[in-house]
């Protein structure tokens, strides 16, 4: 038999870890007097207290594993991605974690549901079928959410959080010299961008023409909604084979929380 301590320890070595390069990027921030990313690291810390409190006060058991992968993904997204840069580094840093979260989601949204057809205060049984399909629909609701607050930010604060994409090709209805209504393909060979540009809190005159089109959110917007929905599917397909009885018991085990056992219902089916 396993032994558990190893468990415990290395959970407690991946905090302990997290933590202290937390605390050590707050420290450089603070002396930066980055206050907008002094406030990334301290609602980064408290997010991890979130698994805590769902074992303390829910009665729910978080598998390590599952565990583990949401504290990773909260320091990927908010710790790398946001203070370190990464969504700029790393070309595709930002699909990489909208498709996890699409996954995340989707685990989430089935223990909701698994949770709730074995509660024996709530007289409700769903077929697999429409575990799974509840699950999905959770994870692609989450996800657009996601992208509406990503929209009213970039509206109200003047951010880019729905991150620009330059395309050599655009089909437009409205550039149709005769204002049919027929799609003009335009294969973009230059683009020439002036103005009054904010740059560290000082306004400079700005002029740069581009060898294409500056398409501002909308190609970001829909590959993070695909992105999500291939990581629904994905957990969503092993959930259901998992139901049926043809999937690997060990593997869900490792990502669907469950009640205590003190309640009885200790594992998902």
């Amino acid at each position: 038999m396993k032994n558990p301590k190893k468990k415990i320890n290395k959970k407690l070595v991946l905090y302990f870890v997290l933590r202290i390069t937390i605390f050590a990027i707050l420290i450089e921030q603070i002396r930066l007097q980055n206050f907008h990313n002094v406030f990334l690291c301290v609602l980064t810390l408290g997010t991890f207290f979130f698994p805590a409190i769902v074992n303390k006060k829910m009665n729910i058991e978080l598998p390590d594993v599952l565990e583990a992968v949401i504290v990773l993904f909260v320091f990927a997204t908010l710790i790398l991605g946001e203070i370190e840069e990464y969504y700029v580094k790393f070309k595709y840093w930002d699909t990489i974690l909208h498709t996890l979260n699409g996954f995340l989601m989707a685990a989430i949204g089935f223990s909701l549901v698994n949770i709730l057809n074995k509660s024996e205060r709530i007289h409700l049984t769903m077929s697999p079928g429409f575990v799974a399909f509840t699950a999905f629909c959770f994870s692609m609701t989450v996800g657009v959410m996601w992208e509406f607050f990503e929209f009213f930010m970039d509206m109200v604060t003047q951010s880019d959080m729905q991150k620009d994409t330059w395309v050599p090709l655009i089909s437009s209805v409205s550039l149709h010299p005769e204002g049919a209504n027929s799609a003009v393909i335009l294969d973009v060979t230059s683009t020439t961008l002036k103005g009054m540009a904010q740059v560290n809190g000082k306004t400079v005159p700005y002029s740069q023409t581009f060898e294409s089109y500056l398409d501002l959110g909308i190609y970001d917007t829909m590959i993070d909604m695909i992105v999500n929905f291939v990581g629904a599917s994905v957990f969503c397909i092993l959930g259901y084979l998992y139901k049926i009885g043809k999937g690997k018991g060990k593997i869900f085990r490792n990502l669907v929380p469950r009640f205590k056992k003190k309640n009885k219902i200790n594992t998902p089916e």
